[in-house]
């Protein structure tokens, strides 16, 4: 099986939610995974890793505080990440013409980077969303043969 680094950015909990969620199904499937709350670049393997991004947008389309460092540190980092795959969960609410913006730029900052992109970016709309970590556990089980 696989192993994963659960990078996370929220601002008021749900995506941390989400990402627990996604822990929890990934290790019943049998994967290895670490959760990262307070995400650093620097200290997030990434060699034959999968990266699972699990984030929030904030404001006018920006990321969440604790993120905003590693999405940095990532932007002006020169590191190859050609042998890290890459998942997305963004969440947002879609009466915003930021729909999860932070979600979408940093997968294709990590792309830009080297990344492998194992699926399309899973998008909850937090107005429609009645249960967002079930969706996202429900995703993870659908693509799990692609991880």
């Amino acid at each position: 099986m696989s192993s994963f680094q659960i990078i996370v950015g929220s601002m008021l909990g749900g995506s941390e939610y989400v990402a627990e969620a996604c822990q929890e199904k990934l290790t019943e499937l049998g994967h290895q995974v670490e959760l990262h709350l307070q995400p650093k670049f620097d200290e997030i393997s990434n060699e034959n890793q999968t990266w699972l991004v699990c984030t929030s947008t904030y404001g006018a389309g920006d990321y969440p505080d604790n993120i905003q460092t590693f999405a940095a540190d990532l932007a002006k980092s020169d590191q190859d990440l050609s042998s890290t795959k890459l998942i997305t969960i963004g969440l947002g609410d879609s009466s915003y013409d930021t729909f999860c913006h932070a979600a979408i730029n940093i997968t294709n900052t990590l792309i830009s980077k080297g990344c492998v992109k194992l699926a399309e970016s899973k998008l909850l709309d937090m107005s429609l969303e009645l249960d967002p970590e079930e969706a996202a556990s429900e995703w993870i089980e659908e693509i799990n043969d692609r991880l």
